[in-house]
């Protein structure tokens, strides 16, 4: 696993040995050629940060600042490295993601939002990415026209959700990636059509 373009292009990228699914350079380098000048200035937030791979190539590429928020406590270890590897300066809090929505969500802070929750392996298992769907912390912590990008499993059903608007839906093998607006925005951030 390596940074794919930018400042940190090339440079590889330490995974935990945790039971975390980091997103595989071909997912991030499609949301990152989907979301084309969108990146440069923009402030991110990464939740279930994993290794850091998405607010690290958002970094790279010319993202202004990340967080990143991540429970492992070995993740955020790897995160650190990480970061320390590619030179690249984040704010990396280790911590439940929901307890960081339920106290910064609502300052509308970030430009985009990258989510790659724990998929739901089994039939009634928790299902992290549609709590996020229904979370206010997501929503205020957003900026109007800002943009959040869900990683889930291939067969995970969208539930509904009156407050955001898939503007993309695109599968990578057994992963899916879905770009959301809020439906409250009056303008769709361009995205490239692959």
């Amino acid at each position: 696993m390596r940074v794919i373009a930018g400042s940190a292009g090339g440079i590889p990228l330490r995974l935990p040995k945790t039971e975390l699914r980091p997103t595989m350079d071909m997912v991030r380098g499609a949301i990152f050629s989907s979301l084309g000048e969108a990146t440069v200035g923009a402030r991110v937030l990464d939740l279930f940060a994993g290794t850091g791979s998405l607010a690290i190539e958002a970094l790279s590429r010319g993202a202004e600042s990340a967080t990143l928020v991540e429970a492992d406590r070995k993740a955020c270890e790897v995160i650190a490295e990480n970061l320390k590897q590619t030179r690249l300066k984040a704010n990396v809090l280790c911590m439940d993601v929901f307890r960081f929505l339920e106290k910064e969500g609502g300052t509308a802070a970030f430009d985009l939002i990258f989510a790659d929750p724990p998929y739901a392996k089994d039939a009634g298992a928790r299902d992290f990415a549609a709590e996020l769907l229904r979370n206010q912390g997501v929503l205020g912590a957003l900026q109007e026209n800002g943009l959040l990008v869900l990683e889930v499993g291939q067969r995970w059903v969208l539930p509904e959700c009156s407050e955001w608007e898939c503007v993309r839906r695109k599968r990578y093998g057994s992963t899916e990636t879905l770009f959301f607006v809020k439906r409250t925005s009056r303008m769709t951030p361009e995205l490239s059509v692959e």
